[in-house]
């Protein structure tokens, strides 16, 4: 009547999350209405990357082949036999296992390896899976199968040094046409960390001058980018995540942000350790400039798992290294306003210590996965494919890239 697995879910969202290293278990349900012989019950888990796109080429003026590219790499192959035997290519009468009318289950487990896993992840050349299927095989008959997926998070933990340090640029842009040339663009901007996880917000410290004579806006997003590798080739797909928009700036306007938010939506964790699939972040902030290339920077980020701790390191990173790296934005911009102001400067020690607490953190890293992330994983596992695009998406930016005269 019905074959179906389940999994022995530990956290309270009954969602079957697991990691590296852990154990796998769960039940293969098999429910009939009447007496069968069954040859064998058979589990078959397996985990995998796979990269997988086309491209055409062409051979000569009337002629043309479409050249493939695939690549995979296998994380566990796991088998086991729940009834029966191993053979099941013959039909033979012997060695049947009678199972009789109503419901039974067959309990399974297998661990995971204790190497690193690449995070399941669902991309627009590639993916990351992992699944269990069962096999019902009896005589005469054709094999009943059924595969169920698990999800795999390869854990970051944004509370490491180097996720912990600012990230800060700064750049300037002179238009200009022939003989006709205006006043500079200037952009410096500062993020407090590398690191963040899905729900935050990322506070950005930027301020843009506008010495030109043309009206130009400030805007950021976060990009998702895709990298596939396949015999030799890559294939890139980036993808906008989020973004905003300052306020127009006229000529010789300066923007300030103190702390500009920019929130993170549910979106699967960085992959950083797969050999042929790498899905990367980053921030960029820029000045969209009417009838000109943009100015832009870009601020990369990782995506993490684990949460920022409410009590930790992160203290003393922005309050030692904020300080310092402002003032090196201000060093690299000589006759320049000044830089940003320090994380210090604009927000209260009442306000710094309430933003530490992450929203609904776990208190036993080691039992269960972070409370924030289970609010995402549902959202960013199942939602429907996101539109890509080969190139960078942004409707503002004008498709003549050659510079004019500022308007006198």
């Amino acid at each position: 009547k019905s074959l179906t697995i389940s999994f022995d879910c530990l956290n309270d969202s009954n969602v079957p999350v697991y990691s590296s290293g852990d154990t796998v278990s769960g039940r293969v349900n098999l429910e009939v209405t009447g007496e069968i012989r069954v040859k064998s019950l058979k589990i078959h888990a397996r985990g995998h990357a796979k990269v997988r796109w086309t491209e055409s080429r062409n051979a000569g003026s009337n002629t043309a082949y479409t050249q493939n590219y695939t690549e995979e790499v296998e994380y566990f192959n796991h088998k086991d036999i729940l009834i029966g035997h191993e053979r099941d290519d013959d039909n033979s009468e012997e060695g049947l296992h009678t199972i009789h009318s109503g419901r039974h289950e067959y309990a399974f487990s297998f661990e995971l390896p204790q190497t690193p896993l690449a995070t399941s992840f669902e991309g627009r050349h590639g993916s990351v899976r992992y699944w269990v299927k069962a096999e019902l095989h009896r005589p005469w008959l054709l094999p009943v199968k059924l595969k169920k997926e698990f999800t795999v998070f390869e854990h970051i933990d944004i509370n490491t040094p180097s996720l912990l340090s600012p990230q800060a640029g700064t750049k300037e842009k002179t238009l200009c046409c022939w003989f006709c040339t205006s006043g500079p663009i200037s952009l410096s901007a500062k993020i407090e960390r590398k690191g963040y996880t899905p729900g935050e917000s990322i506070q950005i410290f930027a301020e843009i001058e506008n010495c030109s004579s043309r009206v130009v806006v400030p805007k950021a997003a976060i990009y998702q980018t895709q990298a596939f590798y396949a015999k030799g080739k890559m294939k890139e797909v980036k993808q906008l995540v989020a973004n905003l928009r300052g306020e127009s700036l006229s000529s010789g306007k300066t923007e300030t942000w103190n702390g500009k938010q920019l929130k993170i939506p549910p979106v699967s964790p960085s992959i950083l350790d797969c050999s042929i699939i790498r899905v990367e972040y980053s921030l960029m902030v820029y000045v969209d400039i009417p009838g000109a290339m943009d100015l832009f920077l870009n601020l990369p980020l990782v995506i993490g798992t684990i949460p920022l701790h409410p009590f930790g390191s992160r203290t003393s990173s922005v309050s030692s290294q904020g300080s310092m790296n402002m003032s090196w934005l201000g060093l690299t911009l000589p006759e320049r306003p000044e830089a940003p102001p320090s994380y210090a400067e604009v927000v209260t020690e009442e306000q710094r210590q309430s933003s530490l607490a992450p929203i609904g953190a776990c208190d036993d890293f080691e039992r269960a996965l972070p409370g924030p992330l289970f609010a995402y994983i549902q959202e960013f596992r199942f939602l429907p494919p996101p539109l890509y695009s080969e190139i960078d998406p942004n409707p503002d930016q004008p498709t003549d890239d050659r510079p004019s005269c500022p308007s006198r």
